[in-house]
């Protein structure tokens, strides 16, 4: 069982650094979101108390489908009558399906793209960026931007990569994907606008506790990852712990600030935040080596955190496979 459970994650995690993500059509987050999308015009109402109850209802509505679907593939492959060829098969399903809650290769295409348009076509790049940030991108400089990038790989490590794994470590592929929902949800409804305050109010809730966890060990192991790379892990230590809580999200800035020390650079959210004391001017390169930080904090992640909490789980009868 533990040995099947970290060949799940190893797969999902070969295939997404080799392969990507598939497309739109087929890819579950996307139909979560249309899912969302959907539920979100119903919940609306102008009772704030009403509008919060819907909210929570497109979580849960939501949730119970995802983990439904799964139950149902989990009694398909049991059914397999030969046991070594139900393993095999959940073991190769259950990779394909948990690559779907990681996006490792996606965050690297997204920042090529920016790259791609940022030393001719300014407004191009500032759209591009804004597929990947919350803050608005339109009067964003090239400096800005970049430190924008930078900011999405190191929170994206946590939303797309270390939280997924962190939770199929603990509760298995609903674990998994019920995170995707409610980290889906929050990038889509989890504002502080009066459209979104009440509605989205559960989702950015949820995610903010579900990410209280991976966001502080994702920043421990960027410190690692930072040492193995020979960037400067005692930097990205100090400004990790003096800096971590300045951002609005009590979260989000672990990681940030550990990426902005490990790089030796300064991060800047306008009005908002400055993260980190060295250089203000950030380059390409920079990026290159945010994504291969992001690259090797996700191997350790996978070595130093999930497979010991599947092993200590699974000895203790803990652990669910589905």
């Amino acid at each position: 069982m533990i040995l099947e459970s970290i060949f799940i994650v190893g797969i999902a995690i070969f295939i997404d650094l080799t392969l990507g993500d598939p497309k739109n059509k087929y890819h579950p987050t996307v139909w979560m979101g249309q899912l969302i999308a959907t539920l979100t015009p119903i919940a609306k109402n102008k009772n704030p108390t009403i509008e919060k109850t819907g909210g929570i209802l497109i979580i849960i509505i939501t949730s119970l489908i995802v983990i439904s679907l799964l139950l149902i593939l989990n009694v398909g492959i049991s059914l397999i009558s030969f046991d070594y060829i139900s393993i095999i098969v959940s073991v190769i399903i259950g990779g394909l399906l948990l690559k779907t809650t990681i996006a490792i290769r996606g965050m690297e295409k997204h920042t090529h793209k920016v790259l791609e348009s940022l030393d001719n076509d300014l407004d191009k790049a500032r759209a591009s960026l804004s597929m990947i940030v919350k803050r608005n991108t339109k009067n964003l400089d090239k400096n800005h931007i970049i430190s924008g990038m930078l900011e999405s790989i190191s929170e994206n490590t946590v939303d797309g990569i270390t939280g997924p794994l962190f939770y199929f470590s603990i509760f298995g592929l609903p674990g998994a994907f019920v995170y995707r929902v409610i980290n889906t949800a929050d990038s889509m409804i989890g504002y502080k606008t009066d459209l979104f305050k009440n509605v989205g109010w559960f989702a950015a809730t949820c995610d903010t506790l579900l990410n209280y966890v991976p966001s502080r060990l994702t920043g421990l192991t960027m410190i690692i990852s930072a040492a193995i790379l020979k960037n400067n892990w005692k930097e990205s230590y100090k400004i990790m712990i003096r800096d971590g809580k300045k951002t609005e999200s009590p979260n989000a800035g672990y990681p940030m600030a550990a990426l902005a020390g490990a790089l030796e650079t300064k991060f800047e959210k306008i009005n908002h935040y400055k993260l980190g004391d060295g250089e203000i001017t950030l380059t390409k390169e920079h990026v290159y080596s945010a994504i291969t930080m992001m690259k090797l904090t996700s191997i350790l992640f996978f070595g130093i955190v999930t497979i010991p909490i599947i092993s200590v789980l699974s000895l203790i009868g803990w652990w669910i496979n589905a």
